[in-house]
């Protein structure tokens, strides 16, 4: 359990985000250099960390620049993200520990050549990760242990809703923001895949997708901010997926799961709702009533992690990777499962240009690499 000197590449919002979850776990990780391609930008940033600690980190304008100086132990990634694979695949040659931040990456060329890095990365010791804040939810784990647990019987389907509002000043500022090169979609692949991530976690592997996206709210803008589609599994499970920055003045995430023994419903990260059979000591009452068995479980947040803070997901994120360093162990998210999230967001995109149902494996396969992406037109009818 040694500490780890940290490098965190991108200070922009969530890069402080990282900043403030590493400064929390000063035991086991010791920020030693900020990098971005706006120095000043990281100058400001480093300013604000040894106010905090009392030590200034370096500054470097490239991940290049920082391994062949001095390569950190651990590398976290947080630029925008059709920027994640070329900076971490450098991190990982140069022999650090690295975590990226959500999607992967916007390109499933790119990630499939980050797979193979992670997986020659992993052989010698190396461990990579993906953030997906989400899965270390207490509310998360607590309906996939249930699941794992055969609690919900056979999972028959889910709702997700990523209900949420971005203003036009959001999309203008920043070039990156909005565009398919470096946003890799909009509303459904930034804010979006933590939801899909999930969905996939308790339902299981995708295997096809069918799809609608639109731009309804904003301009200027290359790619979606409203997005359904629906979702089958190789479980038989089905589902809808459901995501917008056009729902002023923006909602609460929404994720319920559906069994023949047991439902759930997590709402804002909170586990709202849950009833299983096997742990009914009465007949089941409609949703809200007598059948809720949410207050059953303890959802206390981790002995020194201040759970008011943004961070506090990434922090529990951050436990699961240093243990997956002590113990010689994949860490809970792997590249492979965020390479299949980013398939399935993929697949939704490719199912709305094309206009009918997608296969999830043949993403992945790379069929539709080379396929232009763009928002359909929509046409509406006359009143």
């Amino acid at each position: 359990m040694s500490n780890l000197s940290t490098a965190i590449i991108g200070c922009g919002v969530i890069g402080r985000t990282h900043v403030e979850a590493v400064l929390q776990l000063a035991d086991r990780l010791t920020l030693t250099a900020l990098v971005d391609v706006s120095t000043e930008r990281a100058e400001e940033l480093a300013d604000v960390v040894e106010e905090s600690t009392g030590a200034r980190p370096g500054v470097y304008a490239t991940v290049q620049e920082l391994v062949a100086s001095d390569a950190p132990q651990l590398v976290v990634v947080a630029t925008p993200s059709g920027l994640h694979v070329e900076q971490a695949v450098v991190a990982l040659e140069a022999g650090a520990h690295v975590l990226i931040e959500k999607p992967l990456d916007v390109d499933l060329v790119r990630a499939r050549r980050l797979a193979d890095a992670a997986a020659a990365a992993a052989a010698r010791g190396q461990v990579c990760s993906v953030i997906s804040q989400h899965r270390f939810d207490p509310s998360s784990q607590i309906v996939h242990a249930a699941i794992a647990d055969g609690g919900f019987g056979r999972v028959t389907s889910g709702v997700a809703t990523v209900p949420w509002w971005r203003s036009q000043d959001y999309y203008d500022s920043g070039d990156w923001r909005g565009t398919w090169a470096l946003d890799g979609g909009g509303a459904l692949m930034n804010q979006g895949v933590h939801t899909v991530d999930l969905l996939l976690w308790f339902l299981g592997r995708p295997v096809t997708v069918s799809a609608e996206i639109a731009l309804l709210a904003h301009e200027g803008v290359e790619v979606e901010d409203t997005a359904v589609a629906t979702l089958t599994f190789d479980s038989g499970a089905l589902a809808v997926l459901h995501a917008t920055t056009a729902g002023y003045p923006g909602l609460s995430v929404r994720l319920q799961v559906l069994g023949s023994d047991g439902s759930a419903v997590i709402d804002g990260d909170a586990l709202q709702y849950i009833h299983l059979r096997k742990d009914a000591d009465a007949a089941a009452g409609a949703y809200g009533g007598g059948g809720n068995q949410a207050d059953r479980y303890s959802v206390e947040p981790p002995a020194g992690v201040d759970a008011t803070q943004f961070s506090f997901g990434h922090v529990r994120q951050y436990f699961d990777l240093l243990d997956a360093i002590d113990e010689g162990r994949e860490p809970l998210l792997t590249v492979e499962q965020a390479l299949l999230a980013l398939a399935a967001v993929r697949a939704v995109y490719v199912s709305a240009v094309l206009g009918r149902k997608v296969r999830i494996d043949d993403v992945i396969a790379g069929e539709y690499d080379d396929l232009v992406l763009e928002v359909p037109s929509i046409e509406v009818p006359a009143v």
